[in-house]
């Protein structure tokens, strides 16, 4: 793999920074920069994304048909880092990452024609309807029930650890119409308002003090049969199909890259003659290395119209404890100072204070949140299970 850049690629770089430069706001560069959970708040981050719209970017992942750039496996990935150095945001990932791949591979024409616009546009913000009390990594065992009536499916059960379930107008979930044979049988994949009768958010404070997961019940709720993505009771293959680029499916190195630069600023001016801690920096920035170039094999499946595979469970494993690790670190280089605790959120309306300070007092959420992400997305334990299985052809 050649890495250096030719002109075309160098134009290309420069052509993204200035677009940067001229419209990723002050202010959501600021948000984005004291969003101390895992996703950006969508009232944020979709001002910048209307922006990537405008200019024809906010799906460049997506093949040109469906609203795609067109652009090569390294422009997609100096887009990508670009966007991370400058502190860009992240708007609904669940939405162009996972059911929009999702529409493209099982949808039908009239799914696509109605949701794939939208989710380009940025007007419609999409949640995730997986996990339940009980069935988390072991999604297979889920137990929200629905019942064909007509062209309608009655459903009743709980779905929990939803993501901006509260800010969402739509969700896509997994429900289980059948009880026959194997558990990974009788599940179908449904999409549905989060506005329909029935339907109760309640909300779930991360350990950090954020809002970003719920609590989602359905009572009684009739969610139309055209929601239904591919044949009923065959929603476990699309289930699989989303979770590769949930895992592993969008480059991740850049934003890792961005925590990894914001740390080495920090011990630079807390504590730049602590040996150890320079040196735990300098392991983590070559195994921040060492993850890019496996990462870009994934990406390279996925310009030439492949999926992940299971390389994206290796992708998700290693980059979500390189995370914690560069938070663990950060709350080491603070020292004493990380004790110090704002409760109200979001950090970025809270707080009025110099750049520096702001900086310090997201230190102990980002910590306490990250803890989580060896466990959201499929456990560390189940990616490691995938993993083996591959590496002995099970």
């Amino acid at each position: 793999m050649d890495l250096h850049l030719d002109p075309e690629d160098l134009a290309f770089r420069d052509a993204v920074r200035r677009f940067l430069d001229e419209n990723l706001l002050p202010a959501t560069r600021r948000a984005t920069a004291l969003t101390t959970g895992f996703i950006n708040d969508p009232e944020v981050a979709v001002v910048f994304h209307r922006a990537l719209h405008r200019k024809g970017w906010s799906v460049p992942h997506w093949p040109e048909k469906y609203g795609g750039t067109g652009w090569t496996q390294v422009q997609r990935y100096l887009f990508e880092a670009e966007c991370a150095r400058a502190g860009a945001p992240i708007y609904n990932g669940a939405g162009s990452n996972m059911i929009g791949p999702v529409l493209m591979r099982f949808g039908t024409d009239e799914q696509k024609k109605k949701y794939l616009p939208r989710i380009v546009s940025g007007e419609d913000c999409w949640a995730q309807g997986y996990s339940e009390p009980g069935s988390g990594s072991d999604l297979a065992s889920l137990r929200t029930r629905a019942v064909r009536d007509g062209e309608h499916y009655v459903i009743n059960g709980q779905k929990i650890w939803t993501t901006h379930a509260h800010k969402s107008n739509r969700l896509f979930a997994l429900v289980r119409t059948s009880t026959e044979g194997k558990k990974q049988e009788g599940i179908t994949f449904l999409m549905m308002d989060t506005g329909l009768p029935g339907i109760t958010v309640r909300p779930i404070i991360g350990n950090g003090g954020d809002h970003e997961f719920n609590e989602v019940f359905f009572d009684d709720v009739r969610a139309p049969v055209a929601g239904r993505v591919s044949e009923e009771n065959m929603g476990w293959e699309v289930a699989k199909y989303l979770l590769e680029f949930e895992r592993g499916g969008n480059p991740v190195a850049g934003r890792v890259r961005a925590q990894f630069a914001r740390l080495a600023t920090l011990i630079g001016k807390k504590c730049p003659g602590d040996a150890d801690i320079v040196a735990r920096l300098g392991e983590l920035g070559t195994d921040l290395d060492a993850m890019e170039m496996i990462e870009l094999t994934a990406v390279s499946a996925l310009q030439t119209g492949g999926n992940p595979g299971p390389v994206s469970s290796l992708l998700k494993l290693r980059w979500s404890q390189l995370r914690q690790q560069l938070a663990e670190l950060a709350m080491d280089a603070v020292g004493v100072e990380a004790l110090r605790w704002i409760a109200a959120r979001p950090l970025y309306d809270t707080l009025q204070l110099p750049a520096d300070e702001e900086q310090m007092l997201s230190v102990m959420p980002r910590y306490l949140n990250y803890r989580a992400y060896t466990i959201l997305g499929g456990t560390s334990e189940i990616q490691t299970g995938i993993l083996a299985r591959s590496l002995l052809g099970l």
